[in-house]
């Protein structure tokens, strides 16, 4: 059992190597057969990707489709990678295969109109009371400007947390992409930039957001925590808070409303 532990890093470091070779390879020669071996190597980041968005999908969306729409942003990840720029090609390709998930899942346009009207909705009386109040409102206030009841706007949040229209990841932000715009959670994840300009922007952002999020009530920031920074899924947050796992979806929903609204008013977000 011993001998089995020792030998897994040198093993793990003997594989790193032989990516590597095979990056430099293809970079110099273009070979389509290195290409489809860098692909098939990373092609798990797809999976965890998909299946990460997938978790806040309504069950219609297929895994398959997602994980087909990720392998184009891969590719698409493998073709542009600039390995002077010195930072992991799996920081880069989850942004791609992110990017391409979410652009797909837009395009189809598969969101009912009547949850889009209610999270604009939801989202102006959210932005309105955070300006008037100069904190995040309770989920009284909210209901009590909306002219709903308590339970109503928890369905709101259920059906806004079941369409993903609320997760970081649907934020956009102006930046340097090719359609001029990237998912705010990559502000939170990715520290790279293109030229100095950028890297003050970049940077005013990440701040402006971990401000934003170190104001969140104690465990709605507990959640933004657990599940955009160490991975852990509804489920095992709400094991941990002691909660249910639909209140715990309920309160990243209301933890996002805060995120974007407070972005928005200080012009950050659009």
């Amino acid at each position: 059992m011993s001998a089995v532990k020792k030998k897994q890093p040198k093993d793990k470091k003997l594989e790193q190597e032989l990516i590597e070779k095979v990056w430099k390879e293809y970079k110099k020669s273009k070979s389509n057969e290195l290409k489809d071996k860098i692909i098939l190597y990373y092609s798990p980041l797809v999976k965890y990707v998909a299946g990460r968005i997938s978790a806040s999908l309504p069950s219609n969306i297929e895994m398959a489709d997602l994980t087909a729409y990720g392998m184009f942003g891969l590719i698409d990840a493998v073709d542009k990678f600039d390995m002077s720029r010195k930072i992991k090609f799996q920081t880069y390709a989850i942004t791609r295969v992110k990017g391409a998930i979410i652009d797909e899942l837009r395009a189809v346009d598969w969101v009912p109109r009547s949850i889009r009207q209610a999270g604009r909705e939801l989202e102006q009386s959210y932005q309105a009371l955070q300006v008037k109040l100069r904190r995040a409102p309770s989920d009284d206030e909210i209901a009590k400007h909306m002219d709903v009841s308590i339970e109503k706007l928890f369905e709101i949040y259920d059906k806004l947390s079941s369409s993903s229209m609320m997760a970081l990841d649907e934020l956009k932000i102006f930046e340097g992409s090719s359609d001029g715009r990237l998912p705010l959670m990559d502000v939170i994840e990715d520290d790279r930039s293109e030229n100095p300009s950028e890297a003050i922007e970049h940077k005013e952002l990440q701040n402006a957001l971990k401000k934003s999020i170190a104001k969140l009530p104690e465990r709605e920031k507990i959640i933004v925590t657990l599940y955009y920074y160490e991975g852990l899924t509804l489920k095992e947050i709400g094991e941990v808070l002691g909660i249910t796992e639909s209140r715990v979806s309920q309160l990243r929903t209301k933890a996002t409303l805060y995120l974007k609204s407070t972005l928005k008013n200080i012009k950050l977000l659009v």
